[in-house]
């Protein structure tokens, strides 16, 4: 539980050694630190506490255009789409290096602003900053193809050349891993970029971009926005003729609103939305490992994050077993504040979704669903801390069967069969991850294949990585991050026919 004294930590933490010239106040646009055009700014709160962190400009429509101005002008002057691959690459791994150098700083504003335990924090880092790591290296190798013609006196060349200004909107719970994974394949492609982070945790956001002017990446190829009034920047994005690409990692219901918004330009458009993510847990599994897996994929940022464990199936034969090995494992994780060295469940982010939360549980309960433990607020902690709570007996109205839950909730539903499980697993318009335990071989391939989601864990909780490719089906989104496939998001497909050649 909490400690004394955690909650003068970051004020301390904020005002040390090299922090201070990472805490920002002001937006980038065009290589310069500015305030938003009216003058307006709004507070960056600690969730844990309450407290006040920083505040950062509220800018409009005015501001986010000047940085697309300037996204343009150092796109189309060369200063980036205009050096080699090599050039490019070199300056992106100055960023990766600087952001590992500063990992400490980093990790303390983003668990002062999103809540995550400082560990998660780090951890955040590291797998952020592998992705600007990986696309460094990519750059190098955005291959174009020589085609066999199909006469003697032609040559048919296929080029890949950047699309040109990205607008890229990214989300509070990987507030610098969302950035590092879009970012960095739009700048190895050659893009320049317009980032509008959330307005929960808008300083990471400004810290990593510090670092990316410190790499030496030109002015205007990387621009932050920063406001609390999205809908109108978000509009601007969407219909401006001068951004080419948008990609948005989000709810599923404003991933629609910006794709429609996209469709009179007819812009290219990639979008990670959210996920209902099935963990299934067959008779055949090993329940220490299944239990292992649940405990890394839904408690991490306090269940926040979109691939998260949301339904759980356990098979009726290891049911039990299950739930006892569950039960002990969640009752012991340690809640408080994120600065906290042992904490591992943090605080919800925001009012609204701790009433989400206390909402799922309260219809739960009234469904005549079984708390099994938790389920229940942690007032003595802070104002927006959850009991880890895991629900059985899930009526098929209850709410948390069939919406998102983004928070520490596990809900249990007994099975008797594959087909029942694969069922109930496919039976929803969610599709990006899904987990499943067994060691049965032959059920190992049946259901990875079956299962109707962008990515699959077999035995492990924990999947992502700069190395594969990230994305969901159905309506969790097109496109995806990470790998060499990441790239493409960001690029145009150009054929050369050249015509008319000698050869003799």
């Amino acid at each position: 539980m909490l400690r004394l004294g955690v909650q003068t930590f970051f004020k301390t933490q904020l005002q040390s050694r090299a922090m201070s010239s990472l805490l920002l106040s002001k937006g980038l646009i065009d290589g310069k630190w500015v305030s938003a055009s009216i003058g307006e700014q709004f507070e960056v709160k600690n969730p844990a506490n309450g407290q006040v962190i920083g505040s950062v400009p509220n800018m409009n429509a005015k501001d986010a255009q000047l940085a697309i101005d300037a996204a343009k002008r150092a796109f189309y002057s060369n200063e980036w789409s205009g050096l080699t691959a090599k050039q490019r690459s070199q300056l992106l791994k100055n960023w990766y290096h600087l952001i590992e150098k500063n990992t400490q700083e980093i990790a303390e504003i983003m668990t002062a602003e999103s809540g995550k335990p400082i560990n998660e924090s780090k951890g955040e880092v590291v797998y952020g900053n592998s992705f600007m790591e990986w696309f460094a290296e990519e750059a190098r190798r955005i291959y174009g193809e020589i085609v066999p013609a199909p006469v003697q006196n032609r040559e048919l060349m296929v080029l890949k050349q950047p699309l040109g200004v990205a607008a890229l909107i990214t989300p509070w719970n990987f507030p610098l891993a969302m950035i590092t994974r879009k970012a960095g394949a739009a700048l190895a492609a050659g893009c320049t970029v317009v980032i509008k982070p959330a307005e929960d945790t808008p300083l990471t956001a400004l810290a990593v971009a510090k670092l990316a002017q410190d790499a030496g990446i030109p002015k205007g190829v990387v621009n932050v926005v920063t406001t609390n009034k999205a809908a109108p920047i978000g509009d601007l994005f969407c219909k401006s003729p001068d951004v080419h690409g948008i990609s948005f990692t989000g709810s599923t219901e404003v991933g629609k609103i910006l794709y429609r918004q996209s469709a009179d330009g007819v812009k290219k458009v990639s979008l990670e939305l959210g996920g209902n993510a099935p963990f299934i847990v067959f008779d055949s599994a090993n329940v220490e490992k299944a239990v292992e897996g649940a405990m890394a994929s839904k408690f991490r940022n306090c269940g926040q994050t979109c691939v998260s464990a949301n339904r759980f199936f356990v098979q009726e034969g290891i049911y039990d077993k299950f739930i006892e090995g569950l039960k002990a494992r969640v009752e012991s994780l340690k809640i408080g504040h994120g600065s906290s060295a042992d904490t591992q469940i943090g605080p919800l982010i925001n009012t609204m979704q701790y009433n989400k939360i206390c909402g799922f549980v309260e219809d739960a309960v009234n469904k005549n669903c079984k708390v099994i433990s938790g389920g229940k607020p942690l007032k003595d902690v802070g104002e927006l801390f959850y009991a880890p709570t895991i629900i059985s007996d899930i009526a098929p109205e209850a709410k948390i069967y069939n919406e998102e839950v983004f928070g520490p909730i596990v809900s249990i539903i007994k099975f008797k069969t594959e087909e029942e499980a694969l069922k109930i697993a496919n039976a929803s318009q969610r599709g990006l991850a899904g987990y499943f335990f067994s060691e049965d071989i032959q059920q190992v391939f049946r259901v990875a294949r079956r299962l109707e989601v962008g990515m699959v864990g077999v035995n492990e909780g924990l999947i992502s990585a700069a190395e594969a490719p990230f994305g969901g089906v159905k309506e969790s989104g097109i496109g995806r991050e990470g790998c060499h496939h990441g790239i493409d998001e960001y690029t145009e497909i150009k054929y050369i026919c050249l015509g008319n050649l000698k050869y003799n």
